[in-house]
Order: structure tokens, then C-alpha cells, then sequence
């Protein structure tokens, strides 16, 4: 079990030392040092406990991929995750919304962290609508799917499940439910960022989904399978990204220093990649029956929290809990019902849930 932590348990000691030097840097006392170093350490849990779902979710498809695709979102996706989601996007995002460049958005962070704290907050509309769009479709199209046969929540999911005969119900749905919460939003500025912003996470979606199925189309041989991993990378990335964006923006209510916030969110990171890993390696979703299932109920709430933020702000310490709990649920129902009197096995060669093409 060790083995699979070994090199997170490595990045933390790592992560809060220079946490440490951050908080000595712009404080100049130990104590400053130490808020820092106590401030990244909620920030790492904060994004376990978010994006616990995201882990079991990616070892899904991760079991699918070739070995070599599997390394490859291993290092190159880790990289990704650390310095692209956790430092160039909100940079990134900062010089767009500001009118600066990516330089001067850097500059900004560590000079005047409460403007570019301030910045970076402006743009939480359009990203929660982006994102949760993203993770709402990922989740309807693992119920909305007619050849799930194995049901946690029957009553609730064979229903689902049969309806999704009904081509791209998915889309129709997130329409709609873009729609109905736009109502609740006040200005109507805020309504058209919030409609751009959930519209360009839909088209996103399919745009990803699409190039994976065309890739997924032909698997006869190895060159085959591996464009076939080359869209399960792509996809799997994007769905990162959708999970990081709600911690990314929520850690600025904790602390304004981009670089604490990095480090606390990298160091969670590095956890989740680890537990993706032994989830593969250990059969876990195969051992616990329900665990999958649990875990896309987490990623619909997650989903709806950020679809409602405009109007309905939930702390993330909250959203991160009951995502916990469903997990925590399903997996105290895997053990105590391993074997469904409905169940029936998976073959390996379905379509992954979550990234089904029809």
C-alpha cells in the first residue's frame, strides 16, 4: 500500500517546506511561515476530498489505456495538473480578464495578490458554468446509458438507463437545466456569461466525446488501441480540468497567495494521483461494485452546486464532504451486498461509462 504513496508522501514534505518559505518570504516571522504551512496543508485536503470522485472516475478509464498512454497521463498528465491547471490557467485567466499579459499577470500575483485575487474571483461565473456543464454531461451520459446493466439505486437508475435509447438525451437535458437556472440569476449580463460560458462547456464535451469515439472506432490492432488511449488522455484531461476548477477558485477565499495555493492544490494532486493508480492496479472497482456508481452521483452534485453558485453559494468545504459521504456510502453498500441478485458483469470490451459513444 506504502508503494503507491510513496512519491505524494515525498511532494508533501517537499510542497510544505516551500510553503514555509513562501509565508517566511512575504511575512518575514516564523509565524507567518507557519499560517503558511497550515494553510496549504487544508488546501491539500480540501482537494482530496474534492476530487476523491475525479480519482475513481479516472481509474475507470485508466484500465482501459495502453500501457504506455497509462504512463503518459501518469507523468505528462501529472505535469498537466500541477503547472497547468494550478498555475498557467489561473495566470491565464487573470490576463484575460484583466487586459494583461500572462507576464504581468505573474508579476501581479506576487506583488498585489488581493488584485489579482480580486480578478480571478470576476471570473467565477463563467467558469463554474463551464465546468459544471462539462461534469454535468459526463454524468448523464453514465446513466443515460442503455447498456449499464449492473444498478446501484435501481428504482432510480434502470428508468435512466432505458431512456437512453433516446439519441443525445444528455444534451437535451443540460439544455434544459442551463435554461431553468439561468431564470435564477439577476442581471442579465450575468445571464449571457452564464449561457456563453455553460454552452461552450457542452461543446466542449462533445467535441472531446467525438474525438474519442472516432479513435475508439477501430481497436484491431495496437496502433489501433492506441489512438484509441491518445482520446481516453484527451478526455480524461479535460475532466481534470473541469474537477480543478471549482478547488482552483474556491482556494481564493482561503488565501490570496497563487504560489500557497499551488502548492496545497499540487500536493492534493499528487494524492489523487496516487489513489487513481492503486484503484487500477488493486481491482478495487471491481471488487466494490457500487464504488463507480457512487462516485458519479458525487460528480452530478458537484456538478449542480456549480451550476447554482451564482445564486446559491455553497463553502467548498461542504461540496467536498458530501461527495465523501456518497462515496463513503457506496462503498459501506459494496461491502455489504458484493453480489446483486440483478448484477450482471461488464464485459471488458463495453464502452467506458462516463465517455460512452453512441
Amino acid at each position: 500500500m506504502l508503494k503507491y504513496f510513496t512519491g505524494s508522501i515525498i511532494s508533501t514534505v517537499v510542497g510544505l517546506i516551500l510553503a514555509c518559505g513562501v509565508g517566511y518570504y512575504y511575512s518575514g516571522t516564523t509565524t507567518g511561515a507557519l499560517q503558511a504551512l497550515f494553510i496549504a496543508t487544508i488546501l491539500a485536503v480540501l482537494e482530496v476530498s474534492l476530487s476523491f470522485d475525479n480519482a475513481i472516475v479516472n481509474a475507470i478509464v485508466l484500465k482501459e489505456m495502453t500501457p504506455v498512454w497509462r504512463q503518459r497521463f501518469i507523468t505528462w498528465g501529472m505535469l498537466i495538473a500541477v503547472f497547468g491547471m494550478r498555475l498557467v490557467f489561473p495566470l491565464a485567466i487573470v490576463a484575460v480578464v484583466g487586459k494583461i499579459d500572462p507576464w504581468s499577470a505573474l508579476k501581479m500575483a506576487a506583488l498585489q495578490p488581493d488584485q489579482y485575487a480580486a480578478l480571478m474571483s470576476s471570473a467565477h461565473l463563467g467558469v463554474a458554468a463551464f465546468g459544471g456543464t462539462f461534469l454535468l454531461m459526463v454524468t448523464l451520459r453514465y446513466f443515460y446509458d442503455e447498456t449499464k446493466d449492473v444498478h446501484w439505486i435501481a428504482m432510480f437508475e434502470r428508468p435512466l438507463s432505458k431512456l437512453g435509447k433516446l439519441d443525445e438525451i444528455e444534451i437535451g437535458l443540460t439544455l434544459l437545466t442551463l435554461t431553468i437556472l439561468c431564470y435564477f440569476i439577476p442581471e442579465d449580463a450575468q445571464k449571457l456569461t452564464f449561457l456563453l460560458s455553460g454552452m461552450a462547456g457542452l461543446i466542449t464535451y462533445v467535441v472531446v466525446d467525438g474525438i474519442g469515439g472516432i479513435l475508439e472506432m477501430s481497436q484491431e490492432n495496437v496502433k489501433d488501441m492506441h489512438k484509441a488511449s491518445a482520446g481516453m488522455f484527451l478526455y480524461l484531461e479535460v475532466l481534470d480540468a473541469s474537477f480543478s476548477f471549482d478547488g482552483v477558485i474556491g482556494a481564493f477565499a482561503i488565501t490570496h497567495n497563487l504560489f500557497i495555493i499551488m502548492i496545497g492544490l499540487s500536493i492534493g494532486a499528487f494524492f489523487v494521483r496516487s489513489l487513481t493508480i492503486m484503484f487500477v492496479e488493486q481491482e478495487t472497482l471491481t471488487k466494490f461494485l457500487y464504488l463507480e456508481h457512487g462516485a458519479f452521483y458525487a460528480i452530478g452534485c458537484l456538478a449542480m452546486i456549480m451550476l447554482m453558485d451564482p445564486f446559491l453559494h455553497i463553502p467548498e468545504w461542504v461540496t467536498g464532504l458530501l461527495g465523501g459521504l456518497v462515496i463513503l456510502i457506496a462503498f459501506y453498500w459494496s461491502i455489504r451486498f458484493p453480489e446483486a441478485p440483478s448484477r450482471v458483469r461488464h464485459q471488458e470490451s463495453e464502452e467506458l461509462p462516463g465517455s460512452g459513444h453512441r
